[in-house]
């Protein structure tokens, strides 16, 4: 048996090496922290010292407005901006400690263009203050952890050793005296001592936790998180387990749900907006999938869920499938949405492989968008594969999009933008939508990545114009500004500039009412083919937007040659801005810059109060989103 004293050192040795072991682990932690942060850093100076290269300022104003900059969201040990030999800006951090000095490394960011040299070195002291504080608490409970622990085994040991010790007396009394009773319900007695039940149940404790922790990570590794359903993992191991090895399941069909509206609802709405719709969707097929117990439900993507109907014939499963349209009509009817799902059916037994199931699956939700709205299509021929039937789908649209373009199928929404200011001059986003044979609207986000696929995007931008001007100028709606989507395709397209250019001159009333929106990623594949677009434009009088800005690495040079009327801050930065500190420091400073330029600044996705109020105090110029206003028809 173990003295305390003896109990109490070897409980303090195993502490030290944890303590030692977990220092030793942080200290890399944070060694690999500070690497990162300053790599991160250099990237972020060479961003800034960029985009003040067309400030017309002395070099030592733009090295002190860099050096403020800078400060606003770092904390640096030093910081040393010099113009060749020159030191203009000098900064030592006098608070700062051995271990910030250890961790960051000096390093130095060149910026030819303004002929500076920047040499900083960044101070972690917040952070370093933090785990020092950490570990003062960790150490203490260790003590106190050493002492408890050491007091509980000497008493476990203690209670054992008198166990045995009557145990043995009592055996020893047999044998010295052959009248002596042995009193088994005292030894009883004796093996119900409480802290032995207590370690016993500790234990239990222990074990049933690992169990929990176990099962939630094989949850995890095996369900959707989103929607609770299970996943792509899930759904190729049912398929090879329980279909394609001998099982209970010899046919069936498979089924894929398309999610229509994801991407649109996400840019519009916000993503917390799509997460839900998503989860609807994921409901509205559990609760159709109560008629079909032994139906399977997963989910392969973003928008994509399987269901698979095990020995069950096509016709049940159409029936399914209508149950199911009738359902997301609802649902759409209620949210006011164009679309909700479309459903792609195709019948299965034990030889076809997964891939060519959901080829079809897919090429079935294709032909079904094409159709009526949320509408389904069960794909019949097998054969289709041997014969391209990737272009089945395509085709279909083809068609449809052609159809689209011949009748002029389309329909016109408007989206304000909200300006900030009385003097803020702003206008209204047109939203196209399109309609097939029976004036049942198209999945917008399908229809324009079709026509890109196609090679029709041209056309129907040229539609899209075409019925605007039409519209505005027929109803005498002229007082008011409207933005127009143009894709990459078309600014880089010959004859599609010259087509607009004429239009634009033979509609001398609507011209000066028309915002053209182009991405800033579709100005960077041509700055020669943009420069041309824009003067053109300006010339006879429209205006253009850079949309979806700050997705790219654009420099504010490129923006000054190319003088846009308006830039719109991606969703990405504008989105819960109330509760970003860094999107507000980049959008303030974005702000700056663009109205020394004579550019006027929009934010879109402006889905609260608290994200317009905090926009506002940014001086945006105008907001756009749901919150703001909702698209309403032309």
């Amino acid at each position: 048996m173990f003295k305390f004293s003896k109990l109490l050192i070897k409980n303090a040795l195993f502490a030290l090496v944890f303590i030692l072991a977990l220092v030793a682990i942080t200290f890399s932690l944070l060694s690999l922290y500070a690497g990162q942060e300053t790599l991160t850093q250099q990237k972020n100076i060479q961003i800034i010292s960029q985009q003040l290269i067309g400030d017309d300022l002395p070099v030592n104003e733009i090295a002190t407005k860099l050096a403020t900059i800078l400060h606003a969201s770092t904390n640096y040990q030093t910081l040393i901006i010099k113009n060749n030999s020159q030191v203009l800006v000098n900064y030592k951090n006098n608070r700062s400690n051995v271990l910030d000095a250890f961790l960051a490394k000096q390093k130095t960011v060149s910026v030819d263009k303004l002929n500076l040299q920047i040499q900083y070195q960044l101070a972690f002291t917040g952070i370093i203050n933090f785990v020092t504080q950490l570990f003062i608490g960790i150490f203490l409970l260790a003590l106190l952890f050493v002492f408890i622990s050491a007091k509980l085994n000497y008493k476990l040991q203690s209670v054992i050793f008198r166990i045995i010790s009557k145990k043995i007396s009592g055996e020893l009394a047999k044998i010295n005296d052959p009248d002596f009773i042995t009193k088994e319900t005292e030894t009883n007695h004796l093996l119900e001592i409480p802290a032995l039940q207590e370690g016993i149940a500790e234990i239990k404790l222990m074990m049933t936790k690992q169990l929990k922790n176990t099962s939630n990570l094989e949850i995890e590794a095996h369900v959707d998180s989103l929607t609770g359903v299970e996943n792509r993992n899930q759904f190729v191991q049912f398929y090879e387990n329980k279909i394609v090895q001998e099982g209970p399941v010899t046919f069936g069909v498979l089924l894929i749900t398309r999610c229509s509206e994801l991407q649109t609802i996400n840019q519009v709405h916000g993503y917390n907006s799509g997460d839900n719709y998503i989860v609807k969707v994921a409901k509205i097929i559990k609760n159709t999938l109560v008629n079909h117990p032994n139906g399977k439900l997963f989910r392969l993507n973003s928008s994509d869920f399987a269901t698979i109907l095990p020995n069950e014939k096509l016709k049940v499963a159409e029936n399914y499938a209508n149950d199911l349209t009738i359902k997301f009509n609802d649902y759409q009817e209620i949210n006011e949405l164009d679309s909700v799902a479309f459903t792609g059916l195709v019948y299965f037994d034990k030889s076809k492989p997964l891939g060519e199931l959901l080829a079809l699956a897919d090429t079935g939700v294709s032909v079904a968008q094409t159709q009526k709205t949320n509408s389904w299509y069960s794909q019949k021929d097998i054969d289709i594969l041997s014969n391209n039937s990737a272009n089945f789908g395509s085709q279909n649209w083809r068609q449809e999009i052609d159809s689209v373009l011949d009748s002029g199928r389309i329909t016109l929404l408007l989206q304000p933008i909200l300006p900030s200011g009385r003097n803020n001059r702003v206008y209204g986003e047109v939203l196209a939508r399109f309609l097939n044979a029976n004036d049942d609207m198209l999945p917008t986000a399908t229809f324009i990545a079709m026509a890109e696929k196609l090679d029709k995007i041209i056309d129907v931008d040229r539609l899209i114009i075409e019925t605007v001007i039409k519209e505005i100028t027929s109803k005498n709606m002229l007082e008011n500004s409207y933005g127009i989507n143009l894709s990459h395709r078309s600014i880089n397209d010959e004859h599609f500039m010259i087509w607009l250019e004429r239009k634009l001159l033979r509609e001398p009333t609507a011209t000066p009412r028309l915002v053209f929106e182009i991405s800033e990623l579709g100005l960077q594949q041509n700055i020669k083919t943009a420069k041309r677009l824009v003067d053109m434009l300006h010339r006879l009088g429209s205006r253009v937007t850079v949309e979806r800005f700050g997705v790219g690495l654009t420099s504010f040079k490129f923006f000054r040659d190319l003088t846009p009327d308006y830039i719109k801050m991606d969703s990405s930065y504008t989105r819960d801005i109330d509760d970003d500190k860094n999107n507000q420091y980049f959008l303030r400073l974005m702000v700056d810059l663009a109205h020394r330029l004579g550019i006027s600044v929009l934010a879109e996705s402006v889905e609260s109060q608290e994200e317009k109020h905090t926009l506002e105090k940014l001086f945006i110029d105008g907001c756009q989103g749901y919150y703001v206003g909702k698209p309403a028809q032309l």
